[in-house]
């Protein structure tokens, strides 16, 4: 089974903010072990359509793709046009498997980032947990940390350079 890594984002009119996927996912596939493929698309805005991208996947080999809505928040984007969109790019292929993770949301590796681009070097913390001022899980939707708790580090290493 060869599992492929859609990356989608929105698109632009700017031609630059688009090209920016194409490195981001030539980036993922060089992190990527190589029987992994990486591919990216646009929901809309710009080519390859999220249909293209799909078929790309499984042109390449892919029997599962992974789509990866390239967004911060779970917005309406992320949580409903996105999976529908991806629903019916897998239409064609009845024997691909597929799935949409959620939108980056709340990660330290995210705050480490800003940390990083600010001049400021991040603490290891435990982060592990809900971020929110209310510590009520999920109130920040699917990409919220609780999500994740427990099948990821514990401790953020701070690994990234600036």
């Amino acid at each position: 089974m060869a599992k492929a890594i859609l990356l989608i984002d929105h698109g632009s009119k700017r031609g630059e903010a688009n090209e920016m996927l194409d490195c981001v996912s030539n980036l993922v596939q060089a992190m990527a072990s190589g029987n992994v493929i990486v591919r990216y698309a646009h929901m809309e805005l710009a080519e390859p359509s999220i249909g293209a991208g799909f078929a790309a996947c499984v042109k390449a080999g892919a029997t599962e793709v992974v789509a990866f809505p390239y967004m911060l928040s779970p917005g309406k984007h992320s949580t409903g046009d996105i999976p529908r969109l991806v629903a019916a790019a897998a239409a064609p292929f009845p024997g691909v498997t597929f799935s949409v993770t959620p939108a980056f949301g709340v990660h330290e590796k995210l705050a480490e980032l800003i940390l990083l681009r600010a001049g400021v070097r991040p603490n290891a913390i435990d982060a592990d947990r809900c971020w929110h001022s209310s510590e009520v899980p999920r109130t920040c939707g699917d990409a919220c940390r609780c999500e994740t708790a427990g099948t990821e580090p514990r401790t953020v290493a701070t690994s990234l350079t600036a």
